[in-house]
């Protein structure tokens, strides 16, 4: 990665379309464990969202969304993983600070990020999400709400029902 490239200067590719298939991309969770993406893929619905850094104002009220709509989340079959350039240890504090029940990414070389497309903001990812199923995109939310960033999903979810 070049320096230009840590700080989000470079472009960092097209977000994925709705219909084009969910990327296969090996990264660390908060444990520090080797995580494949197709994994998750396998069943049901995966939300993949992207936060510029854990433990800020607007990354916690997301998250805290997602956790507090979670049961329903699962209930309609959606696996939940979180992804930003934070570390496994940041990622970690974040995980049991806010007591997440989901899966947090350590993108620390935004492989990730850029298999989606998710544009650099001085090294740190845009707030997206995508909804995959079967392996494909579903729905995608480009400027990904804070407060509401479950609700939303749930909204997507009817839409595609």
């Amino acid at each position: 990665m070049t320096f230009l490239d840590w700080l989000g200067l470079t472009n960092a590719g097209k977000p994925l379309q709705v219909g084009e298939a969910a990327p296969d991309v090996v990264s660390q969770d908060e444990q520090g464990a080797e995580v494949r993406l197709s994994d998750f893929y396998r069943d049901g619905f995966t939300l993949v969202y992207f936060y510029p850094k854990a433990d800020t104002p607007g990354c916690t009220a997301q998250a805290c969304s997602l956790r507090d709509d979670f049961a329903e989340l699962q209930a309609r079959g959606v696996r939940v993983v979180g992804v930003s350039a934070d570390g496994p240890a940041a990622q970690l504090r974040f995980k049991e600070k806010h007591r997440l029940p989901f899966v947090l990414l350590a993108d620390r070389e935004r492989a990730v990020a850029k298999a989606f497309g998710v544009p650099l903001i001085l090294g740190m990812t845009h707030r997206q999400s995508f909804l995959i199923h079967g392996g494909c995109i579903v729905w995608r939310d480009l400027g990904a709400s804070t407060r509401a960033q479950a609700r939303d999903v749930l909204n997507a979810l009817g839409k595609l029902s």
